[in-house]
């Protein structure tokens, strides 16, 4: 099994003042996923990611990025970043501002040129390349920024919030992009507010409250708790195979059956009892927990236990 991209053992970041924006937490970051850091505001997202990348120095940190402890310079070279509110000088070009990543990450000039291009391409930019940043609009510097973090064929990316300010089509362009990096063998940290997106291509995802992870795991497999499966007939359900239903637990709306179930095979007896009774079933489907009820079961639950202490 590989060694996990980041694995925090503890991870603790005080500021002046005595706030403590994030009370020892530890995490791993399974290697070529795509993994999504979710949290309401103030939970001590941005403050996770700016201690990872050495941009803030944090109280007390123990981990490794990469293979090697985080903070470690070298690595830092291995990793692409997009910051929130990403600002670039105005009076540069969109080529000129990937080419300066490209310097920072001390690319050969021609390779740099290259690979540049590509990536203007690839992010739906190719045609404004010579136009200065001053002229792009704010969904076009993010598709920039995705751009001159990718430069260097970084082996992991942070993306923080990378669709804000971004149309439907964009998002679309940049969720397609996401998977694309997967696909090839990177790692993607992605902390974004948009639970929608994030449970589309997330493999893997944490929920910070109030500095602590309250939730971490496999979407698959947090998504699976309260699995139920739906029924539903072609007209509502008949009383004689309604009421035997209800009697059991199960809920049955109209022509709507949810009932819980671990697996397909738990729902086949009341698919077999609506074929006797000539009932005609018109969809049968599996209705996952949200990463959406998830996060907010999570949180409500946080908070609860945070206002009890």
């Amino acid at each position: 099994m590989s060694e996990p991209v980041v694995s925090i053992e503890y991870l603790r970041k005080v500021y002046s003042g005595g706030v403590e924006a994030l009370a020892g937490i530890s995490l791993e970051v399974p290697a070529g996923c795509v993994f999504g850091l979710l949290g309401p505001n103030g939970a001590g997202k941005s403050t996770l990611v700016k201690s990872l990348l050495t941009i803030l120095r944090p109280t007390e940190c123990r981990g490794r990025m990469l293979g090697h402890p985080i903070g470690h310079r070298a690595t830092l070279g291995r990793v692409g970043y997009l910051p929130e509110h990403a600002r670039f000088p105005e009076y540069l070009t969109g080529e000129q501002v990937v080419m300066f990543s490209a310097a920072l990450g001390h690319m050969p000039r021609a390779a740099a040129r290259r690979r540049t291009g590509e990536l203007l391409e690839r992010v739906g930019l190719s045609a404004r390349g010579r136009h200065k940043v001053g002229s792009y609009s704010k969904g076009m510097k993010q598709r920039l920024g995705l751009a001159q973090s990718l430069v260097c064929d970084p082996d992991l990316v942070i993306l923080d919030e990378p669709t804000d300010g971004v149309d439907p089509e964009g998002r679309i362009d940049i969720r397609k992009l996401i998977e694309e990096m997967r696909g090839e063998g990177k790692s993607v940290f992605l902390n974004s507010h948009l639970l929608v997106e994030v449970e589309q291509v997330a493999d893997y995802v944490a929920i910070l409250s109030k500095g602590r992870v309250i939730e971490s795991g496999a979407v698959a497999e947090l998504t699976r708790r309260d699995l139920r499966y739906e029924i539903r007939t072609d007209g509502p359900v008949p009383f004689a195979v309604r009421e035997p239903l209800v009697a059991e637990g199960k809920e049955v709306a109209g022509d709507l059956i949810s009932l819980e179930a671990k697996s397909a095979v738990d729902a086949q007896p009341v698919i077999d009892r609506l074929r006797q009774a000539g009932v005609v079933i018109r969809e049968v489907r599996e209705a996952r927990l949200s990463l959406e009820s998830l996060f907010l079961a999570a949180v409500k639950g946080s908070q609860k236990e945070g206002g009890a202490l």
